[in-house]
Parts: structure tokens; C-alpha cells; sequence
């Protein structure tokens, strides 16, 4: 389809879209007026990852097309927890962590968008930021009931794929869980009536929760609302974006130092640097096509572009240059010989292994004790299992064993 809309344009070319609702109407409706459009993010820990990256990278899209972002922080459904696509309910947070979590979270926030002044609106294009708890927290059982869950079809919502894949599997699904979907489909309506709102994004494991509340708009308030989704980012070999040997790819330096940031861009596959270029930076899409077509080792250019660009807009310029030059006397020495222990892997080794053969453990058991220990760390992160295993291509991967023992894995 060919938009018309600098927003949906803007999507297309840069690969955000999965699905849509009315393709044609919001594309009408991006090209005549400021859109408000929204994305949900729940506070369920002190910071956001990178699986989060493409979510609020859709916002700083829709603002850059000269529309109005909404973040809304889940105070209220973070209460309760998405069950969509988990195995077992998510543990259950106080208020006070909650809100904790919050204020740590809306830093991330004002690095991608520009806000308007505090507590205000701002102007048509300045970004928002509100709290569902704000109502949420205020409904009656009974006449939410009464007024908004009339609208809602159990069997269509037994019939969502993050529904019957949990129901397939026979793991519990609380009423508590179940009440998660019809709470964000009346935060798209609560959005609609308070700021206008008239587009929620999100990925594509959130195609349900979305439909519910532009089919809950149109019956309770006659309300054209839209959707667009993202697919699921995945790496070349198929895994899931952002999982590494020690877990989540955090977003906050309070939990993971800048160097490792810029190191988790680093080592991107190949086959991954220009689809993470134009999904993750702003250079311009003439620069990626040049960036992605470098042949052989020049590749690598592609990549420092890719961690240099992500790290700064994510921690700052100075951050993505300190964490630059890291890597840079980091590879230098190591290469020299002369500073950290090198050796060369052929694809796949196991952590153990690598600490052995670098000389950090005299024995394979003697490698494993340290790794329960938690003394183990592979790009910067904390190994947590004994089992793990880690791919070298394309990039020298720092290993670490304790606070003094750093060596390097080089690529074949």
C-alpha cells in the first residue's frame, strides 16, 4: 500500500509495521491533523530493556511525523501483570515499589521524546506522560461491571492466541490475569476521552489487548480508534532480541554499564546490522543501505555505527564515546597480547570452557563453582548458568573472572 501520511511513511520504510487496523483511515487521518497516539509500558522493575526498545522507538516516530505521544506508565495494571504469552502470573508488586519504579523509568523516557513543561500538556506535538492508576484506582466494581464489561465477549477473549496458548499448555490463568486484557482496553478509551487519543502501538503479542479497546470505543462511545503493531524482533538465528547469556539488556546504566550497552549493539550478526539501523537509530535510511552493503570485515563500520548511534541517543554522546574508546583499547591491547589474555573460537563455546582455556580456572569444575558464585561475566554480564554458551562472530567478546581477571574471545 502506498501512505500518504509522513507517519505511516515514516513506519513503513523504517520496518515498524506488523499489523494495522484501517490501514486507510489512520493513514487519512495522520496526512489532516495531529494524532495522539500511545503505548502502555508496565513498571515492573526499576527499568526498561531492550525488548522495550521498539515501543518507545514508535513513539519518537510519531512525534518526529509531528504527532503526540502519550507514555502511559501502568500504576494501576502493574497491579495486576500481563499474562500475555507468560507461563504463570508475574509476581505481584506493592504500591510503593511501583511508583519507585516509575520515577526511575520516566529517565528513559525524556532521552527519546521531548516533553512539554511539567505537568502540562505542552504543545501539539510535545509528549505526555500519565499513569493509569490515575483511573484505574478510582473504579467502583459494580458499575465498571455495569458500564464496561458488557462489552466485552468472553468467548472472543478466550479465543486470543496469548489466551489459548496458556490455556493449551493447562497453566492457571487467574481471573485476576484475565481482568488485564478489559483494564488496557478502558485505558484506550480513558486515553480517548481525556486526550483525545486516537492510535495505540505496541507488539504484536499485544494485537488482543488493543482490539478490545477500539471495539470498546466504538460501543461505548461510537469512537474511531486505531492499532498498529510491530513484529517481533528477532535476531538472524531466530532468537528473541535482547537475550543474552546473563538475561535482560537493560536500558538504565544503574543496571548496566554503558561499555556493555555499547557492546550489546557491537555484536550484532552481520545479517542483522541494517534492519537494527533503521529500527534503532535516526541516521538517515541512504547512510544504512550504504552502512549494510559494506562487504567482509568492513561490516564492522556498520556495527560501531549502529552501538555508537543507539548508545548516544540511549545514554548520552559522551557515554557512547567513553564506551567507544573502551572497546577500542579494550581490542588493542588484547590483540597486542600485551594487556589481556586472547583466545580464538571457532562460533559456539561454552562459558566453562572459555574460562578454562583462557586460564581463569585450572579445571572445568573449578569453572563451574565460580560461575555459581557469580563471579563469571561474559560482555559485562553476570553468568548465571553453567550450561551457558556463547557465539563469537564478527567481534571480540570480553570474558571476566572476578574483578581482576579479563580476557578476550576472538572470532576465527
Amino acid at each position: 500500500m502506498t501512505y500518504h501520511s509522513d507517519l505511516l511513511r515514516l513506519l513503513d520504510e523504517r520496518g515498524y509495521i506488523h499489523q494495522l487496523t484501517d490501514a486507510a483511515g489512520l493513514d487519512a487521518l495522520a496526512a489532516r491533523q495531529v494524532v495522539p497516539g500511545y503505548v502502555g509500558f508496565d513498571a515492573t522493575a526499576p527499568s526498561l530493556h531492550v525488548g522495550n526498545l521498539v515501543s518507545i522507538m514508535l513513539l519518537r516516530r510519531l512525534q518526529q511525523a509531528g504527532h503526540k505521544p502519550i507514555v502511559v506508565m501502568g500504576g494501576g495494571t502493574s497491579k495486576v501483570g500481563d499474562p500475555s504469552f507468560k507461563d504463570e502470573a508475574r509476581q505481584l508488586l506493592s504500591a510503593e515499589t511501583i511508583g519507585t519504579n516509575i520515577a526511575n523509568i520516566r529517565r528513559i523516557f525524556e532521552r527519546f521524546l521531548r516533553f512539554g513543561p511539567e505537568g502540562e500538556e505542552g504543545g501539539p506535538s510535545d509528549a505526555i506522560l500519565v499513569d493509569n492508576a490515575e483511573w484505574l484506582d478510582r473504579l467502583d466494581y459494580l458499575p465498571f461491571l455495569r458500564d464496561i464489561g458488557r462489552h466485552f465477549s468472553i468467548n472472543r477473549m478466550l479465543g486470543f492466541d496469548s489466551v489459548k496458548l496458556r490455556l493449551d499448555r493447562a497453566q492457571s490463568l487467574s481471573f485476576l490475569e484475565f481482568n488485564y486484557m478489559i483494564l488496557q482496553g478502558y485505558d484506550f478509551l480513558e486515553l480517548s476521552r481525556r486526550h483525545g487519543c486516537r492510535l495505540q502501538m505496541g507488539g504484536s503479542d499485544q494485537w488482543g489487548n488493543i482490539v478490545n479497546g477500539i471495539d470498546l470505543a466504538r460501543r461505548a462511545d461510537g469512537t474511531e480508534l486505531f492499532a498498529v503493531t510491530t513484529p517481533l524482533i528477532t535476531n538472524a538465528d531466530g532468537s528473541k532480541m535482547g537475550k543474552t547469556v546473563a538475561g535482560a539488556v537493560w536500558l538504565h546504566e544503574d543496571q548496566l554499564p554503558h561499555y556493555d550497552y555499547w557492546q550489546f549493539w557491537r555484536n550484532t550478526d552481520d545479517r542483522d546490522v541494517g534492519k537494527r539501523l533503521r529500527v534503532f537509530t535516526d541516521l538517515p535510511l541512504d547512510e544504512i543501505a550504504r552502512l549494510e552493503a559494506l562487504p567482509g570485515a568492513e561490516i564492522n563500520e556498520a556495527k560501531i555505527a549502529l552501538a555508537d548511534a543507539a548508545t548516544a541517543m540511549c545514554r548520552g554522546a559522551a557515554a557512547a564515546v567513553s564506551a567507544a574508546e573502551t572497546a577500542r583499547r579494550t581490542f588493542d591491547e588484547g590483540a597486542a597480547g600485551d594487556a589481556l589474555p586472547s583466545v580464538t573460537v571457532s562460533g559456539e563455546i561454552g562459558v566453562v570452557d572459555a574460562l578454562v582455556a583462557l586460564g581463569f580456572a585450572k579445571s572445568r569444575g573449578e569453572a563451574r563453582r565460580l560461575i555459581a558464585g557469580g563471579g563469571a561475566r561474559v560482555g559485562g554480564e553476570k553468568v548465571g548458568d553453567e550450561a551457558a554458551t556463547v557465539t563469537v562472530s564478527g567481534a571480540p567478546l570480553r570474558i571476566s573472572a572476578g574483578k581482576k581477571l579479563h580476557g578476550l574471545l576472538l572470532p576465527a
